[in-house]
């Protein structure tokens, strides 16, 4: 099976409300079309459910929290309207979890590339270890982090966003994250983790959805032309990744 077809999406909801969803994929979780639609659509639809008082998504295993676009289904791109669907993929993902009406915690186990920073950037409140460092690469491969962009740059800033941006080989650890307001806490294990984000989701469980909700609509007040402007954005990268400097970059980058 090709890895553009490998990877998955799967949710569960216990008998306080708390929802989990999780994704993963071999290839460090890193995030093909189908998967990128699929957790959207997940997203709206547990976010829709009455039992539900919060959410928690996170990726499976360890090390890595999210690779980000596919390199395989980017090298396979060969016309606008493709590219501009796939881009498209990580728009949905972004607008899913702004519009969610359930709070949502982000739980990074390890590093976050390129999408997986826009990931992390998406959810209301986000834990982390301190193995969870990031990366904007995408001007390394050619193209630029624009359907992320408003994300990242809404949690941690224009300057902190175009350090990423402008600097997209080089790792910035999760202190720096936090300091920035990507992370809210960092802990020193997977175990410490997950205990602190049971905790908050409990917390939350027990709290007054209504006054969630809200808070959630003050919280995203301004993004309202999201659902536009990120298809501009898809159709940015989508241009990009047809020229032969971007395929020929992002060759060399999954060769080292």
């Amino acid at each position: 099976m090709s890895a553009i077809n490998q990877g998955h999406v799967n949710f569960e909801i216990n008998d306080s409300g708390i929802a989990t969803i999780e994704f993963g994929h071999p290839l460090s979780n890193s995030l093909p079309g189908k998967i990128l639609n699929k957790l959207a659509k997940t997203i709206t639809d547990v976010g829709a459910k009455n039992e539900v008082k919060v959410i928690v998504l996170k990726s499976t295993g360890e090390r890595a929290f999210c690779a980000g676009a596919s390199f395989d289904e980017l090298i396979s791109i060969n016309d606008l309207a493709t590219g501009k669907v796939f881009f498209s993929g990580f728009a949905s993902v972004i607008n899913a979890c702004r519009k969610c009406p359930k709070l949502i915690i982000g739980r990074v186990q390890g590093k976050a590339v390129g999408g997986g920073v826009g990931v992390a950037s998406a959810v209301d409140y986000c834990l982390a270890t301190k193995h969870s460092a990031v990366k904007l690469s995408e001007l390394a491969v050619g193209i630029g982090p624009f359907v992320v962009g408003p994300a990242v740059q809404r949690k941690i800033g224009m300057s902190a966003m175009s350090q990423l941006a402008i600097n997209a080989t080089e790792w910035r650890s999760a202190d720096w994250a936090r300091e920035k307001g990507l992370y809210a806490e960092i802990f020193d294990s997977v175990d410490e983790l997950d205990a602190g984000v049971e905790a908050l989701a409990n917390k939350l469980a027990g709290s007054n959805p209504e006054a969630m909700r809200l808070l959630k609509e003050i919280f995203w007040e301004g993004t309202e032309n999201w659902d536009n402007l990120l298809k501009v954005r898809a159709a940015m990268s989508g241009e990009l990744v047809l020229s032969d400097f971007t395929k020929n970059a992002i060759n060399a980058f999954k060769k080292k």
